[in-house]
């Protein structure tokens, strides 16, 4: 799982800050700052909601009442989810290819079954 700490810091050195929330399947060390919401499950590699977020899409941050909610209708995400293919995972080999393979999702601990 990616470390996205220094992405988070990037906007906020470039005064997006308070302006531009940071959504994602990868994770935050504890030195992150801003809006960053991490760790979204299933991912995207899974078919998780995050796959099919297209540039300009608005999302819905409730904070208070932990709602994250992507604003595109029904319809429009069964379309996406038609054209939405796994991404190939080349070049792998040894334990990383067996770990890639065996591992759970991040809201399972992301641990080998």
């Amino acid at each position: 799982m990616r470390e996205l700490s220094l992405p988070a810091a990037i906007l906020v050195g470039m005064g997006f800050g308070n302006s531009i929330a940071m959504i994602t399947d990868g994770r935050y060390s504890g030195a992150t700052r801003g809006p960053c919401i991490g760790h979204v499950c299933p991912e995207a590699a899974e078919g998780g909601p995050i796959a099919f977020v297209k540039d300009s899409d608005m999302i819905m941050i409730d904070i208070p009442n932990r709602i994250l909610d992507l604003q595109v209708s029904d319809d429009e995400i069964e379309q996406r989810k038609k054209h939405w293919q796994p991404v190939e995972k080349k070049g792998i080999n040894g334990f990383l290819k067996h770990y890639s393979i065996h591992v759970s999702s991040a809201r399972e601990g992301a641990v080998l079954r």
